[in-house]
């Protein structure tokens, strides 16, 4: 059975993951691994979003890149996981304002944009995991999970909780980040870490719908 092996792990826990409703916001290096790890582990009800096509550039780190180039990502991943609901948008700032989040029980936010990740927290902490920055570095160990407030070492990250004390949010929610410094500061990554923050999330997420 497809299932077994996860399901002597988990026991009567896996029925939760079979019921659970989760929202994967980025489906690139990092969101990319952890759909894919989601879909390994018994989900059913995923809805990814992300507006990105392809292209030769995501093929060191992006599942399924180098058979989709120039495909819309949600359309071509549709094809690998046929269950998975595909929302094609850009996740913004007015987007997140404006999206329905109640029928979720996970919000899982792999993307890039600050003013949506900001947007995010204030609206979905009691249901977020997110990812701060997978770019620029090679040691996956130094890849660790805290509350925001407790995160160190990204300078993404710094930024975010900068923001969020301006807007005077107090909250905690679940992040991933690395504690590795940058190794270079123009645009560089390497699936061995982008694939990790991948794998945590969707650990964090499984962790997070069995305890309930």
């Amino acid at each position: 059975m497809r299932y077994e092996r996860i399901k002597s792990l988990l026991g009567d826990d896996f029925s939760k993951l079979h019921n659970a409703k989760v929202l994967l916001l980025g489906v690139g290096g990092v969101g990319g691994h952890c759909l894919d790890c989601l879909m390994r582990s018994g989900l059913v009800h995923v809805t990814i979003v992300d507006f990105d096509t392809y292209d030769e550039s995501n093929q060191n780190r992006q599942l399924w890149s180098e058979l989709h180039e120039g495909e819309a990502k949600v359309e071509a991943l549709k094809k690998h996981y046929s269950h998975v609901e595909i929302i094609n948008v850009r996740v913004d700032e007015q987007w997140v304002w404006d999206f329905d989040f109640d029928k979720y029980d996970l919000i899982l936010d792999a993307i890039d944009d600050t003013k949506a990740k900001l947007a995010l927290a204030q609206k979905c902490y009691k249901k977020l995991i997110s990812s701060f920055g997978s770019a620029k570095r090679l040691d996956p160990t130094k890849v660790q999970v805290g509350d925001i407030w407790k995160s160190y070492g990204d300078k993404f990250g710094s930024k975010i909780r900068y923001e969020l004390k301006k807007r005077g949010f107090k909250k905690k929610y679940k992040v991933i980040f690395s504690a590795e410094e940058a190794k270079v500061k123009e645009k560089g990554s390497f699936v061995g870490v982008t694939a990790t923050f991948g794998l945590v999330m969707c650990s964090e997420a499984i962790k997070t719908i069995i305890s309930k």
